[in-house]
C-alpha cells in the first residue's frame, strides 16, 4: 500500500470511529488522529518520501514522547494503544 493510500484509509478509519466508538474510544480516535496527522503533515512539508511504516514509528515517537510526558492517564493510554494497533493493521 502506497503512503498516500495508507493515509486515505487511516484517515477513513478515524472518521469510521465517529459512527460506532465509545466516547472513551471517541477520545483517543481524536487525540491519536492528531498525532498521525501531525506526523504526515512534517512529511509533508519536510517533502519526505516515507513508507507507512516510516510513518507509523514517526507517530510511535510522538506518542511515547506524549506519555513520557504525563499526557494520557492509564485508561486512555489504553484505549489509544487499542485504537493505534487497529491503524498500524491497516497499512
Amino acid at each position: 500500500m502506497s503512503f498516500q493510500d495508507y493515509v486515505e484509509t487511516a484517515q477513513q478509519f478515524f472518521d469510521d470511529l465517529v459512527d460506532k466508538a465509545s466516547d472513551d474510544e471517541l477520545f483517543a480516535g481524536g487525540y491519536l488522529r492528531g498525532h498521525f496527522d501531525l506526523a504526515v503533515g512534517y512529511a509533508q512539508v519536510e517533502g519526505e518520501a516515507l513508507s507507512s511504516t516510516e510513518l507509523n514509528d514517526n507517530v510511535e515517537k510522538s506518542l511515547v514522547k506524549a506519555y513520557r510526558n504525563g499526557e494520557l492517564t492509564d485508561e486512555d493510554k489504553a484505549h489509544v494503544v487499542s485504537i493505534w494497533e487497529q491503524v498500524k493493521a491497516l497499512s
